[in-house]
């Protein structure tokens, strides 16, 4: 005679299918979301401003130059910070090999709109003839 009930056998909850499901999410968000790495822009360093004329054209070949304005009135590029007279001579030696060389201006919201002006300005003078600024909408 048995005077207890039997457990019910309670079923196992297995992890394999939610392992699966995380690895699809993960790989899903990876592919799906948006970087905001500046760096993946082709920019020319510093070395490449020094080559001659002839190498440059066939290595550079109109590769834009991203032009970073921060919000002291500095301009970076390729991690140096250089004022608005340094970039102009910079910006005429690379203009100077190939003269239709793109200049990507971003600058910092924090950076007053006469450092821009004078940025976009010694820009023109030197003789670039694509300027775009670029503005990075902000996330919500």
């Amino acid at each position: 005679m048995q005077l207890r009930q039997p457990r019910p056998l309670r079923p196992l909850i297995s992890l394999v299918p939610l392992i699966d499901v995380m690895l699809i999410l993960l790989v899903f968000f990876m592919v799906t979301s948006t970087f905001l790495d500046l760096d993946m822009f082709p920019t020319v360093g510093g070395n490449d401003l020094q080559t001659s004329r002839s190498e440059a054209t066939d290595q550079v070949n109109l590769t834009p130059v991203l032009l970073r304005l921060n919000s002291n009135g500095r301009v970076t590029t390729q991690g140096r910070s250089y004022d608005v007279n340094e970039l102009g001579e910079i910006l005429a030696l690379r203009l100077s090999e190939v003269p239709a060389t793109e200049i990507l201006l971003l600058p910092s919201p924090a950076a007053s709109l006469q450092s821009l002006i004078d940025v976009m300005d010694r820009v023109t003078q030197v003789g670039a003839q694509n300027l775009r600024v670029i503005r990075l909408e902000a996330r919500q």
